[in-house]
């Protein structure tokens, strides 16, 4: 577990979900594209949660290289022979990374196999901007609401609390416009008793340096704080700020 928080340090795009193949998270990407402030930016995409479906590789590249004008890479940890300092290269040189949504609990393993996780840290500490989608974004939180189970177990399966990189000092709920999410995440926030940040598909939060701000591709989504205070559950829907706001509101009860 980590225990030190990473907080106002740069920049995280956490995406509640969506089809990014169907665009219907295209203005959210763009706006994670613009965060560089480059024309063309190098973004590489880190697709260990799907198994490295060459289907999702060709629809990332499709959106954030040919629709968004990005150079795009992408980090294969699973299906070929890769070196530790290819590792680091390829994320230490980019100007974006974007993780894709699956399996958290098995990319997180992979991860830690490979210290692509403290790389990661590492990398976000040196400006290089952080996004992604499910458990894309559950992983720059302390720890998440994963389905992760579902990827292993036929039928008869539960969600579980899955320990991130701690970059966002609160629990994080993808997908929260999900009935079946919203009535699990009570009983595991009373446990843990964290903060939960809990988002919807075609909803994403921008966490930059100590600030943060609301994106939707969908104008109906939305984000929200719950937490336990008094014995309480406590949901706060948080609203959609064009301006930027102090990030202690959000992470303090």
């Amino acid at each position: 577990m980590r225990k030190e928080s990473n907080e106002g340090m740069g920049t995280i795009f956490a995406i509640g979900g969506g089809e990014i193949g169907k665009m219907e998270t295209l203005s959210i990407d763009r706006k994670i594209v613009e965060s560089s402030k480059k024309n063309h930016p190098k973004v590489l995409f880190i697709p260990t949660a799907s198994e490295e479906s060459k289907e999702y590789i060709e629809v990332f590249n499709n959106i954030y290289g040919k629709k968004l004008g990005c150079k795009t890479d992408v980090l294969l940890l699973l299906n070929k022979q890769i070196t530790s300092d290819e590792i680091r290269r390829k994320i230490m040189s980019s100007d974006i990374v974007y993780v894709g949504g699956g399996n958290t609990r098995k990319m997180m393993e992979v991860w830690k196999m490979h210290n692509v996780d403290d790389l990661l840290i590492e990398a976000y500490k040196n400006g290089i901007i952080m996004s992604g989608l499910s458990a894309g974004s559950i992983c720059w939180f302390k720890s998440g609401m994963s389905d992760s189970e579902s990827f292993e177990k036929q039928g008869n399966w539960s969600y579980i609390r899955i320990e991130g990189l701690n970059l966002i000092p609160a629990m994080h709920c993808p997908h929260y416009n999900e009935e079946s999410r919203r009535k699990k995440l009570i009983p595991m926030l009373s446990k843990y008793d964290e903060i939960a940040i809990a988002i919807e598909n075609n909803c994403a939060i921008e966490f930059k340096n100590d600030v943060y701000k609301i994106h939707k591709s969908n104008d109906e989504a939305k984000a929200y704080k719950i937490y336990l205070h008094d014995g309480k559950i406590r949901e706060k829907e948080l609203s959609n700020n064009t301006e930027y706001k102090p990030l202690r509101e959000l992470l303090t009860k």
